[in-house]
């Protein structure tokens, strides 16, 4: 089987949709030999956060010269992004042999796309024989596919109302999902949540005998500056290659996670790996220059908190015009997100996503409306993009944001468009 038919028939896996709970996928790994026993894990949840600070442990970890599997999700433009192991992305004749393999479990037991991926990944890790995985939640916790190992360490970087109509409508009941992936005696480090998440979490680490560390005892924040200090290592001046003063609190947690969890106190080999993070792991997504003067900056931000992150640091520069494209999956709060963005860009465009789960621009313009936003609609990004990059005054600035998908398919269409 090639790669081009192993995806057709993984993605079309999606058709079963998102199933939560854990009988499948642990029936899979049953089916595997159960390769997930045999990694020693980071693993990690959060509404936002959790993409960046997977990079960043990754990172680190392989600095300080550990082989390191680091599994995410969703990819940008290829599958092979998910699953990757000290930056060399997986195999098309890895991921075909193993689809090719199992199709008939896969097949009779209707799993969905995201247990095949994952069990996919345990079963690279365990036998490119990974020194740490660093495995990230796809949604939630508590039922999420990823939670059927007992980790070195869990982290939780942050806790927003999110996926309302799954995990809860209330910061406590979201906070109840994610906190369902400690287990007995572990180590969890938990970022900047609101103290109702956190007595969740101390509850959580109570019952299960957990030692717990937040990021506050740990951290001294300055104006534009964010100081962390351990028994083990001491930052106060960050190289950050990914803007924000929010991927300060990203890197910082995975510092201290990762110095708390293996008893590491090389400073230089975590300030490397900090540094070298996109190098390291491909990151990328996050405040991301496409091009300059002028500005075209694309960014995943897709829920409330994330667009403050965002905002937080775009309102740092002057633009002599600011103009947005903007799509979203339709279990986003987006009434909020667009009052968040409002005051910050002189133009405003919705686009749909590629994806059967996105607000068509119908429904985004209906709750513009609602909100009394002025919209305009946009089919076609890439083109926008291109005619502004080659039309747009230096000192202009365009921002595409929202849905990891949205960007994923501007992305690839511009490689496409590169190469045409």
């Amino acid at each position: 089987m090639n790669i081009e038919a192993t995806l057709n028939k993984l993605f079309a896996l999606h058709t079963f949709g998102i199933k939560l709970g854990l009988d499948n996928i642990k029936s899979f790994l049953e089916h595997l030999e159960n390769p997930q026993i045999h990694l020693k894990a980071f693993h990690i949840a959060g509404s936002n956060g959790k993409g960046s600070t997977s990079a960043f442990t990754a990172s680190i970890l392989q600095e300080f010269g550990y082989k390191t599997g680091l599994y995410t999700s969703p990819h940008f433009v290829k599958f092979n992004e998910r699953i990757v192991i000290n930056g060399e992305q997986i195999s098309d004749k890895v991921i075909a042999d193993f689809f090719e393999k199992h199709e008939k479990f896969i097949e009779e037991h209707k799993l969905t796309f995201f247990e095949v991926t994952t069990a996919l990944a345990f079963q690279y890790f365990k036998d490119q024989k990974v020194d740490y995985a660093v495995i990230e939640t796809g949604l939630g916790g508590r039922l999420d596919a990823t939670n059927v190992f007992n980790a070195y360490a869990v982290m939780i970087t942050s806790i927003s109302l999110e996926h309302t109509q799954i995990l809860g409508k209330t910061i406590r009941e979201i906070a109840e999902e994610k906190s369902a992936i400690i287990k007995n005696h572990n180590k969890v480090f938990i970022g900047k949540v609101p103290d109702e998440a956190r007595e969740v979490i101390e509850r959580k680490c109570r019952e299960t005998k957990s030692m717990l560390y937040k990021i506050e005892d740990y951290t001294n924040e300055k104006p534009g500056s964010l100081e962390l200090y351990t028994e083990e290592i001491e930052f106060d001046e960050w190289t950050m290659p990914l803007k924000g003063d929010y991927q300060k609190y990203n890197a910082a947690l995975a510092a201290l996670a990762v110095s708390k969890t293996l008893n590491l106190d090389n400073f230089r080999k975590f300030e490397t790996g900090i540094r070298n993070v996109i190098s390291n792991t491909g990151f990328q997504g996050r405040y991301e220059f496409y091009c300059t003067k002028p500005d075209i900056i694309l960014d995943s931000a897709h829920n409330p908190e994330g667009i403050t992150n965002f905002i937080s640091e775009f309102k740092k520069y002057k633009y002599k015009k600011r103009t947005i494209i903007f799509g979203a999956l339709n279990d986003k709060n987006v009434k909020e997100m667009f009052l968040k963005l409002r005051d910050h860009f002189d133009e405003i465009y919705i686009t749909k996503v590629n994806i059967d789960r996105s607000f068509s621009i119908g429904e985004l313009n209906d709750i513009a409306n609602e909100v009394n936003i002025k919209v305009k609609s946009q089919d076609n990004p890439v083109s926008f993009m291109l005619d502004f990059q080659t039309k747009a005054e230096e000192d202009e600035c365009l921002v595409v944001l929202g849905s990891m998908y949205l960007l994923g398919d501007i992305k690839s269409l511009l490689r496409l468009n590169k190469n045409a």
